[in-house]
């Protein structure tokens, strides 16, 4: 480091005082210019600048005369050729500093999951009957699918994948309308074009009670605990308590439609009854079988029923194909709560068990599965493959997956929902899936 005395300009007077000189005496940093010299460096200029030619002085007189500057005031215009210097981290603001270290990154917005939109597995299912008013296919707690082709019902284990005929209708032209599984996973309930309600116990392939109450096909089919429901085409909803003998089993008959009652489905807290008809009716029923609402706002037949998972009091419901509409309803006043047109018949709907989704099957005119975020009723995925009316849809046991048969005599499993979040894996559909895979139901 070099050490400096006395510095002095053109036409000033160098001082010997100590102060003075003490005063000028810096040292010079590493770049050959001291730290003195750059704050000072446009004085330094000014002081050269003394000596500059008249046209020059004319022009910084004119320029001082312009921001009413004087001689005399001794002002000079400065002109900072550089940005200042910053300063150093230990003279920073500290709050700031303790604000910047403390403040959490931005909450991340929720990743949409990924939805499949293949099926896994494909079956044939000749002659299963092309009849949007009926309810032939039901997936049970137990694993078991019950589907009705033609007159015949046949269980597929969705575990195994063995399949087994349970019975079949004995009379000539007669055929399975509806089938549905009670909670406890044995016993099958069964409806047919010939009036007859019956009750199976699955495991030993027998059946148990056999009721009466309708005058025409069983087209669709209920349970609530030991109750089990039916509607009929004959626009009654016939109500058993299957614990009683056969000509006591029957504790209430509904008269609230005057057509073929085509959905039929019990609140998830057993609270309810939903009925929807071929008179455009949607009815809805206490548990003690009284009507709380009939509602008269669908343009076509209601078969497409569905209670969500999350919320006891709404209700979904579809319309055919002149409306073409899945309407939200609030069950406790009978209020439409929202409403989407979807562009097709509607034939199936399923709620999601693990996100506020709702799924909806379609017929004329795209024979499409649709996948809407409730309560947006933004569309999140298509899923295709049936060329027919996608008429029967039903979950699996552990809400992943759903199951569809449609008129293209298929069914297919599709895993649109996915696991519950909470829980790993576990995939009800059995052995790895395979979208080319196809077998035949018999």
């Amino acid at each position: 480091m070099t050490l400096i005395q006395g510095v002095s300009t053109p036409g000033s007077k160098q001082h010997g005082s100590p102060s003075a000189a003490a005063g000028s005496r810096i040292f010079k940093t590493p770049g050959g210019q001291s730290k003195r010299d750059k704050e000072n460096s446009s004085a330094a200029s000014d002081a050269a600048g003394s000596q500059a030619s008249p046209s020059k002085q004319e022009f910084q007189q004119l320029l001082a005369g312009a921001l009413h500057l004087t001689a005399e005031q001794g002002a000079r215009v400065l002109a900072f050729k550089h940005k200042a210097p910053a300063p150093p981290p230990e003279h920073a603001n500290s709050m700031a500093s303790l604000y910047s270290a403390n403040l959490g990154s931005a909450p991340q917005r929720k990743q949409h999951r990924h939805i499949p939109t293949t099926q896994e597995r494909i079956l044939d299912a000749p002659d299963l009957v092309d009849d949007y008013y009926l309810n032939l296919l039901d997936w049970s707690s137990g694993n078991q699918l019950a589907i009705a082709l033609g007159p015949t019902v046949y269980l597929y284990n969705a575990s195994t994948g063995t399949i087994e005929e349970l019975c079949s209708c004995p009379a000539e032209g007669e055929y399975v309308t509806s089938v549905s599984w009670a909670a406890d996973a044995s016993h099958l309930a069964i409806g047919t074009s010939s009036a007859k309600v019956q009750v199976w116990d699955a495991a030993r392939c027998k059946q148990v009670k056999e009721l009466a109450g309708h005058t025409n096909r069983v087209s669709s089919l209920a349970w609530n605990n030991a109750i089990l429901s039916s509607g009929g085409r004959d626009a009654l909803v016939c109500n058993f308590d299957v614990r009683l003998r056969k000509n006591e089993a029957r504790v209430a008959t509904l008269r609230g439609h005057e057509q073929e009652v085509c959905g039929l489905k019990w609140s998830p807290n057993g609270c309810q009854l939903a009925s929807g008809g071929n008179d455009n009716m949607l009815c809805i029923w206490s548990a003690g079988f009284e009507q709380q609402h009939c509602i008269n706002a669908h343009q076509a037949a209601v078969r497409a029923l569905a209670w969500c998972p999350f919320q006891s009091n709404l209700l979904a419901s579809g319309g055919g194909t002149a409306d073409r509409h899945i309407r939200f309803w609030n069950s406790s006043t009978g209020a439409q709560l929202n409403a989407i047109d979807t562009g097709s018949q509607v034939c199936s709907l399923v709620w999601s068990r693990h996100e506020r989704e709702i799924l909806s099957s379609h017929g004329y005119s795209k024979n499409q599965l649709c996948l809407w975020r409730y309560p947006s009723l933004v569309k999140a995925a298509e899923l295709t493959g049936h060329t027919g009316r996608v008429l029967h849809m039903v979950p699996s046991p552990d809400g992943s997956s759903v199951v569809t048969a449609g008129a293209d005599e298929t069914l297919r499993f599709w895993r649109v929902f996915g696991d519950a979040p909470t829980k790993a894996a576990d995939k009800a559909t059995g052995a790895a899936p395979i979208a080319s895979r196809t077998a035949s139901i018999r």
